[in-house]
């Protein structure tokens, strides 16, 4: 079985409007950023890998499995949405346990795997209560545990980490990277951007049905030469250090902080930055108390590549 999901020239058509277009991928296990604003094709993208959807042009492979083979496949899939649908009157462990029961499982097995998932999100105390009567946080958790009950080496979640308290988050966090360790998929969405930067593996950008970028999201901004780097850099002399980077040709803005303690610069030449930063440093006998890129990140590398109209939500 192979580890990756491979997407070959994928598109998808809603009759003439498009939902995505030529999409190639290959994504090895970890944790995968899907990032794009609202009617991207982030929600395409994540029905297609599930199997839900089909493409109109071009092959899916998950794990070297087709949607030709739904048996298999979807035993190998968890999938959670960002929408509540659930049974009247269903509890927590009914909802995943009925589940389990009509893809095949044994009322033992599917009593352990269920009793398992609910643990895994602490909800073992709210097991036995209707899910109609859960928060919006308790609500989140147990679709991830239905997700993730038949333990599939690919999560699909769009928007998991909405409505989770900031205890609540940090645990479902922890539990993606441990999962992100065993060798498992984890895709997830969110608008909650400086968390996509904090635990993903690897990034996917996507607008207007088109992938824009994907990999290592440092590595991604790296690739950007056209646009210039932003460094901010704290320090005891700003106004000297912005005298010796004006007259760099690689400078294209230097800028001191309000409180006098530091400055941004952007540079379309980073290294040469850094060297020179060094240099002046030393010369000048600066005392440097921070410097790093100050958009390294989804957000600043997103407007870079689309522009920041109709912002990045989910």
């Amino acid at each position: 079985m192979s580890d990756a999901i491979v997407f070959s020239e994928v598109s998808k058509f809603y009759g003439e409007v498009l939902g995505v277009n030529r999409v190639n991928l290959r994504i090895p296990p970890g944790i995968i950023g899907l990032v794009g604003p609202n009617g991207s094709g982030k929600t395409t993208l994540m029905n297609l890998t599930t199997g839900l959807l089909r493409p109109t042009s071009g092959s899916i492979e998950i794990l070297g499995m087709t949607a030709a083979e739904p048996e298999k496949l979807f035993r190998q899939i968890g999938y959670s949405t960002q929408f509540d649908s659930f049974p009247r009157g269903v509890t927590g462990y009914q909802f995943i346990y009925s589940y389990l029961r009509v893809a095949g499982y044994s009322h033992g097995d599917a009593d352990a795997l269920t009793g398992r998932a609910i643990a895994r999100v602490d909800l073992v105390a709210a097991a036995d209560r209707r899910v109609a009567g859960y928060s919006k946080g308790m609500r989140q958790r147990i679709k991830l545990a239905q997700a993730m009950a038949h333990n599939p080496k690919v999560l699909v979640l769009d928007e998991p980490l909405n409505g989770l308290d900031p205890m609540a988050r940090a645990e479902v966090i922890d539990l993606f990277i441990g999962l992100a360790a065993e060798g498992h998929h984890i895709i997830l969405s969110s608008h909650i951007l400086h968390e996509i930067d904090m635990i993903s593996d690897h990034v996917i950008l996507i607008n207007s049905g088109y992938v824009v970028a994907e990999g290592d999201i440092q590595e991604v901004r790296t690739d950007m030469h056209e646009h210039p780097i932003q460094v901010f850099v704290r320090c005891d002399q700003p106004e000297t250090l912005a005298s010796h980077l004006f007259h760099q040709d690689h400078m294209t803005e230097v800028t001191i902080h309000k409180d006098r303690m530091g400055l941004h610069a952007r540079t379309r030449d980073a290294d040469q930055f850094y060297l020179l930063i060094n240099q002046i440093v030393l010369d000048q006998n600066i005392k440097v108390e921070a410097i790093g890129p100050a958009d390294d990140d989804v957000q600043a590398v997103y407007d870079y590549l689309i522009g920041s109209q109709g912002g990045v939500q989910s």
